[in-house]
């Protein structure tokens, strides 16, 4: 998701459940009147008027329809914006639908329709928030795939991406990438707590011939070794001179202790060996 402070449009295109930056227009009794264009003025109630506020000033707020169906403004933050997914928890199953906290009073819904599985109170879905063009309503949809692109990723090995978790399969996690595709991340390649929703940066691993993606969190690459090869001395001068690690160790101690896979690890090793400057022990490696 990208920040939830984003300014969006101006005056004269206001997006409803997005932030806009619009002009004071008018100061009241019960708050201050925004320019909304076409939307016409929008009012923003006391309680969300910074102090001191005059008229042209320029507020930044979110723009929804209340629980009276009235376009109205906020400056409280909210979870996300229109085009974003993002992992919401359902509050309230009724007749309608599902609804989630998204950081407002007036909760946002998910009708049956647009319900990938049926959704339990209590329990959080990844959802992509989207305007239903007819009624000018916010809603959000778990049938994500709707909203992934269905043309081939044009990505080269090695690129840096923008990662959301997505769900757990039998290989690993799907993620959904640069907010556009699907990819996957294997099971023995993390090496860390990975929950849905999560936002993380990725590496693209491989484009298969079919045109899915393959993800890796960290780029297994030279660059990786050489940076890596600085912290992990300074680790060893840490601890005496002496880390008990070694290629027996497992993956999630060296992850847990150094931060890194045992690929980066090992291959770091075998260079800092190579350049003398480490030693091998039976239960570990000393700096020399």
């Amino acid at each position: 998701m990208t920040d939830s402070t984003e300014q969006t449009s101006n005056s004269s295109h206001v997006e409803i459940g997005k932030y806009n930056t619009l002009t004071v227009v008018a100061v009241t009794s019960s708050g201050v009147y925004l320019d909304g264009g076409d939307l016409g003025e929008i009012l923003l109630p006391n309680r969300h008027v910074p102090s001191d506020c005059k008229i042209g000033n320029s507020i930044n707020v979110f723009i929804y329809l209340d629980s009276a169906e009235r376009i109205s403004a906020t400056t409280e933050k909210v979870l996300g914006q229109v085009g974003e997914f993002v992992s919401l928890k359902v509050v309230q199953v009724n007749k309608m639908g599902a609804f989630l906290d998204w950081g407002l009073p007036k909760d946002l819904l998910v009708p049956y329709n647009q319900q990938h599985t049926e959704m339990e109170v209590g329990k959080y879905y990844l959802v992509r928030i989207f305007l239903d063009q007819r009624t000018d309503r916010v809603a959000a949809s778990s049938k994500l795939d709707k909203f992934i692109d269905i043309w081939p990723a044009e990505y080269q090995q090695g690129d840096k991406v923008k990662l959301i978790i997505g769900g757990k399969t039998d290989l690993g996690f799907k993620a959904i990438v640069n907010n556009l595709h699907w990819g996957l991340l294997y099971d023995n390649e993390i090496f860390q707590p990975l929950r849905i929703g999560k936002k993380i940066d990725g590496y693209i691993k491989q484009v298969r011939e079919d045109g899915r993606l393959d993800l890796i969190l960290t780029r297994g690459s030279k660059n990786t070794v050489k940076s890596f090869a600085d912290k992990l001395i300074e680790a060893l001068q840490k601890n005496n001179g002496f880390l008990p690690l070694h290629d027996k160790s497992a993956p999630e101690l060296i992850q847990r202790t150094l931060g890194v896979s045992k690929k980066t690890f090992k291959a770091t090793v075998g260079n800092l060996l190579k350049n003398g400057k480490l030693t091998i022990e039976k239960d570990g490696i000393r700096l020399k």
